[in-house]
Order: structure tokens, then sequence, then C-alpha cells
């Protein structure tokens, strides 16, 4: 789920930037560039932890830009398939509904939400419900990843309460 690793980013850096403050400008560019983002082979960037080394940099030719590798520390947030998550339903509708771990949105099939639970449209807001539990927006739920899908920029997964221990947190 939660990853240290140590990664490298390139960093263009415009002539005016060039000077004596250099060394914090292209720190916080790295910060602005990297945190928050996802990567589709490493996960979600949560935090940069340390710059371990700005190497030395490079112009460019018939530019005047200068690039520099940076090599830092990260936390990174990457789920897997099987792992037991705690989210926060935002979006329910009669197909399932979807919840929201930090930057990861799952989605619970109406196929994988126990059997006893029964959409209720009337309900404001809509919600799944049976005689104990009610889901709805702003209900903390434990899901079950059942699979992950990772494009360049975002990870989706689809998950699964159907199982024991799993469903809404009292």
């Amino acid at each position: 789920m939660f990853f240290h690793k140590k990664l490298s980013h390139t960093i263009t850096l415009h002539p005016s930037f060039l000077g004596p403050r250099m060394r914090e400008f292209v720190t916080k560019r790295l910060y602005q560039d990297v945190e928050g983002t996802c990567t589709g082979r490493h996960g979600y960037i949560v935090a940069v932890i340390a710059i371990l080394e700005i190497e030395m940099g490079k112009i460019i030719p018939g530019h005047g830009s200068a690039e520099f590798e940076v090599k830092y520390s990260a936390i990174l947030f990457k789920p897997f398939k099987n792992e037991v998550i705690d989210a926060s339903v935002h979006t329910v509708s009669k197909v399932g509904f979807f919840a929201s771990a930090g930057p990861l949105e799952i989605f619970i099939s109406r196929a994988f939400i126990p059997a006893e639970m029964e959409f209720n449209p009337n309900s404001n807001p809509p919600s799944y419900q049976s005689e104990e539990v009610k889901i709805e927006k702003g209900t903390l739920v434990r899901v079950k990843i059942s699979g992950t899908r990772i494009d360049a920029t975002q990870i989706f997964a689809i998950g699964t309460i159907k199982e024991d221990y799993l469903g809404v947190i009292e």
C-alpha cells in the first residue's frame, strides 16, 4: 500500500531562474511537479521526503534553458489486488457505489454488495440499507480490492464488501 522509494525527475529551468537561488527554484519545481501525481509504474506520489542529489545542469543548445536530473526519495501509495482498505463513500446509485481512499477511487458493484442490502432510491441521499446498516454518502466502509487498472496518470479499482469483516465501519 505505502512504500518509500528513491526516484528521479528531470527539471528544465528557464534562463531567468539561473543564478544564486537556482537550487531553491529546482527544489520548489520538484515539489510542484511530482507531489500528488500518479505514475503507472510506481503509483501515487504522496510526498517528497528528501532530495538526495541534484546533478549538474546541462544547457539545452539553442534554447538557453538548463536541465537538471534530481534524485529524491518519496512516499508512494499503490493498491494491490486482495488488499483490504478503508474508504469513504461519495456516490451511491442502483448499480453500486463509489468510495475514495485518498486519491484512489474504488467502485463496488451491486454484485459485490451483500444480498440483504437493498438499494433505496427514495431515501435522501440514496442508499443501500439492511435492517442493521445503511451505506450512503459519507459512510466509512472496509473494502477488499478485487482488481486494479493502471493508466499513465490514474489508478482505478473495483472492490467487494461481500466477505466477512468487510462493509460499514461503525
